[in-house]
């Protein structure tokens, strides 16, 4: 399915057939499809939307137009119907939380699985980000260099826990990640820099929806830092850590995340499962 009337078209997908309607956003160098084990836990109980990022997937590249982080928040804006549950996984975490003081409103809870926003650890824990830039050295000076092959390469070893490596991806796996390296550069000034504003004294009191925080034991240090910065900062959010896992624990461990998914749910006082929810059944035309 192919966007209508947006700045550029995305593709975008469904899964599950329940009544609660919910929102995903997937990290960079992924796409939309990453969220269909997740998903399948609440088969009867939910339909999750996605769409792949420009640059990802089966939508368009970017077009280096505006900000990155920018363009991408205004795509999700034009899914975000009726009362929806948000959840981002990494830089789609980032995106799930500039909807949510953006449009609180329209967003009925909110789950930021490892968001990668780096402003909130420059800002509570210094070192922890030095300890991330330093590690982060070793794909970027290779994207320095633009050598792309192992910078992504080295990238996906930093970031993808524990899946395959990069010799057991196949070729077209490992072309579509190299070609979302591309992006992932461009994304560094809105997550480092906060040109949106999200760290300004009382942004976040906007986003007072029931919020989730998720983080895997095994993930890079830095992602305690941000994960545990956000929390501080939201009205009403759980800050949780899941034993064993890595930084894509929406893929490795879905039915831990349901689990606790559910429990969010219920805190959004909204019946789970085939009863009726406050879930707006307006879906939009793609």
């Amino acid at each position: 399915m192919d966007g209508q009337g947006l700045p550029q078209p995305v593709f975008s997908r469904q899964f599950g057939q329940g009544p609660r309607q919910v929102l995903a956003l997937h990290c960079t160098l992924g796409h939309s499809g990453a969220w269909r084990g997740l998903a399948a836990q609440f088969e009867t109980e939910a339909t999750f939307t996605g769409f792949d990022m420009l640059g990802h997937g089966r939508s368009p590249d970017w077009d280096g137009r505006g900000d990155p982080q920018d363009r991408i928040t205004e795509i999700a804006e034009t899914f975000l119907t009726g009362r929806m549950d948000v959840i981002g996984h990494s830089f789609g975490a980032t995106v799930a939380l500039r909807l949510a003081v953006a449009h609180p409103e329209r967003v009925r809870s909110l789950t930021l699985v490892e968001p990668v926003y780096f402003c909130f650890a420059a800002q509570d824990d210094p070192e922890a980000l030095a300890i991330h830039d330093e590690d982060a050295t070793a794909f970027t000076a290779q994207l320095e260099r633009g050598d792309y092959e192992t910078g992504t390469r080295r990238f996906n070893e930093m970031w993808g826990g524990a899946g395959p490596g990069w010799e057991q991806m196949p070729e077209d796996a490992r072309a579509g990640m190299i070609r979302s390296m591309h992006f992932v550069r461009a994304c560094s000034p809105p997550l480092y820099d906060d040109p949106a504003g999200i760290l300004s004294p009382g942004r976040l009191d906007r986003a007072a929806m029931p919020a989730l925080l998720l983080r895997g034991t095994e993930s890079h240090p830095v992602t305690k830092a941000i994960n545990d910065a956000i929390a501080r900062r939201l009205p009403d959010a759980a800050n949780v850590v899941i034993e064993g896992a890595g930084h894509m624990l929406p893929i490795t461990h879905p039915a831990e995340v349901a689990a606790h998914l559910r429990a969010l749910f219920a805190r959004t006082g909204d019946k789970v499962g085939g009863r009726q929810t406050r879930a707006s059944s307006t879906k939009r035309s793609i």
